[in-house]
């Protein structure tokens, strides 16, 4: 058994007497299981110790890898330089993992060190190991960035370290580092009901081991709760594919606005039921078929023009028997894209271009997809997990004051010297008109300081 045990635990630098100069009373639960947990490994006796820190390097597309052979960090940031770590890393581990990585053509490696300092969400378990007594001239370390892709890439990877631990014979022992949501009561990010939604799902499914939801948690419930530490866990998970394990959730605590969870995992032998990547496979395959049961007209002829242009990279021909609405009203219409809760391509007209409005929406579908320059062109193995929707605008109003906008009502356009910028209504993370009138000010390439003559309009939004 090459894995011996895991761990996801926080990393909040109050936790610290240096740095919390008794505040960190306020968290005596978290400490106490930081220091029970430390004392666990330390008698575990691993070789190497993975630890995977969201404020290591982080890559939207690319899981780094520390390289060299040592690195050192302190805590100086947070007015405690004194507290300082020395760790050696696993290079045999770090230059196997990258070649079979570069092998399989999975983005991960060690190109990309911006700043080989040891970060916070690396240190603060560190320091609890260090009291512990662990022989840090003994043990080495191999310490790795998230990413930006999804949950059953960060599962994967999770694989791909325990196989090659396996391989190498190395007795490895997995922290998963990362904070719980940074918006609980009291927090000076803000506070939202989301917070305290998402720390109890995921000390839930945490604490029952139960992978399959942790994997499949609600995006938009996650961002708005502002988390830390999801992806670090996702990959902790998929280092303990199809192991028998036993959770102990040890403590949690969300004192200071941000949530702080300590769940331990005793590793048992093989257990091929808990084979959650094919789990999540037919899990993505039943939403997805229960999504495509319930698409009105407009969204299943958005889907099919994607999907026929992707596979075929050709327009879509009209369908017939389409509904009157589709075949005998022009109006422009945006197409939306989202995969796993994130905005994947969005593309639309905000008066008719077309002969009908399905003429319009086959074309936006197109552009979504292939146009779109914030994001790299959809992918036929992506297809499943596309969720549309599609806006119809109506005729587009003048507002003479801000005070005539309404954000889940009415989109907004601003105009200036022939720079014209648009915003649908009802977006996540868009609260108030002014908050609207920037973002479409800055997506027109206008100047925040610059005045604008401002349009509303309303939509009939189809998902």
């Amino acid at each position: 058994m090459s894995i011996l045990g895991a761990v996801a635990v926080p990393h909040p630098p109050i936790i610290l007497p240096e740095i919390g100069r008794g505040e960190e009373q306020k968290i005596s639960a978290t400490i106490a299981a930081y220091q029970e947990i430390a004392r666990r490994i330390v008698e575990l006796n691993p070789e190497t110790i993975i630890i995977t820190s969201p404020h290591s390097i982080l890559y939207a597309d690319y899981f780094h890898i520390s390289p060299g052979e040592a690195a050192t960090g302190n805590m100086a940031q947070f007015r405690a330089a004194e507290v300082s770590l020395t760790i050696n890393y696993d290079v045999d581990f770090a230059r196997k993992l990258t070649t079979d990585a570069q092998a399989e053509k999975f983005p991960a490696g060690t190109i990309g060190e911006r700043n080989p300092a040891l970060d916070h969400g690396t240190m603060i378990p560190l320091r609890f190991l260090e009291q512990a007594g662990l022989d840090f001239d003994k043990v080495k370390f191999l310490r790795i960035g998230l990413s930006g892709l999804t949950a059953e890439v960060h599962y994967k990877f999770g694989q791909l370290i325990e196989r090659v631990a396996e391989e190498l014979g190395r007795k490895i022992f997995f922290v998963a580092s990362g904070d719980l949501s940074h918006k609980l009561a009291g927090s000076h990010y803000g506070t939202v009901p989301e917070g305290a939604q998402f720390d109890s799902e995921v000390m839930e499914n945490l604490g029952g081991a139960d992978f399959l939801k942790l994997l499949t948690m609600n995006n938009v419930m996650c961002n708005r709760a502002a988390e830390c530490g999801l992806r670090s866990f996702w990959i902790m998970a998929g280092a303990l594919d199809k192991k028998a394990v036993r959770a102990e959730r040890l403590s949690y605590e969300g004192t200071f606005g941000v949530g702080y969870g300590i769940v331990y995992f005793n590793v048992g032998e093989e257990d091929s039921k808990r084979d959650f990547l094919n789990q999540l496979f037919k899990f993505k395959k039943y939403e997805s078929e229960k999504r495509k049961a319930t698409e009105d007209a407009f969204v299943k002829l958005a889907r099919y023009s994607l999907e026929t242009f992707v596979k075929t990279h050709k327009p879509a021909e009209l369908p017939k028997d389409l509904p009157e609405e589709l075949m005998n009203r022009r109006a422009g219409a945006f197409v939306s894209l989202h995969k796993e809760g994130n905005l994947r391509g969005c593309i639309g007209t905000i008066m008719a271009t077309r002969d009908n409005l399905a003429e319009e929406i086959i074309q936006n579908a197109i552009s979504a997809c292939s146009k779109d320059p914030r994001f790299d062109p959809v992918e036929i193995d992506e297809l499943d997990d596309i969720e549309y929707s599609v806006d119809v605008l109506g005729e587009p109003e003048r507002a003479f004051s801000v005070k005539e906008l309404d954000v889940k009502r009415y989109g907004v356009i601003v105009e200036n010297d022939g720079r014209r910028g648009l915003l649908l209504p009802d977006l996540e993370g868009v609260d108030t008109p002014e908050q609207q009138i920037s973002i479409a000010k800055r997506k027109a390439g206008i100047r925040p300081e610059e005045k604008v003559t401002l349009w509303k309009f309303e939509v009939i939004r189809h998902h």
